[in-house]
């Protein structure tokens, strides 16, 4: 079996092929960019402690207001639902929704 040099085969402990790593570019090539997660948006969870929801908001350059006027609430309901630690289903899909993104990415 022929291996491209860019590839790299990590054994186990048992010898045998485990992991592979591969470059980031050929990565994201095989995988919808619907799926991938924003290292922008991990980092406003991490640094500045925003929900999942705040995170997405902000990197798509979102007020809160803008958010509860696409979904059709006042902006402090919305920002009570942002603040929340795991919203409701139906209020995930709902601001996701208008965030534009699936709403599984909200689930962080």
């Amino acid at each position: 079996m022929n291996t491209p040099t860019n590839v790299q085969i990590i054994n186990g402990p048992d010898g045998a092929p485990a992991f592979v790593v591969i470059p980031y570019a050929d990565y994201v090539a095989t995988h919808p960019r619907k799926d991938l997660v924003p290292n922008e948006v991990v980092g406003y969870m991490v640094k500045e402690g925003l929900t999942a929801i705040g995170s997405w908001r902000k990197h798509l350059g979102l007020t809160q207001a803008e958010v509860a006027s696409r979904i059709g609430i006042s902006q402090a309901a919305y920002a009570q639902q942002e603040a929340a630690a795991k919203p409701r289903k139906a209020t995930r899909a709902k601001i996701a929704e208008a965030l534009g993104i699936s709403a599984d990415l909200l689930d962080l």
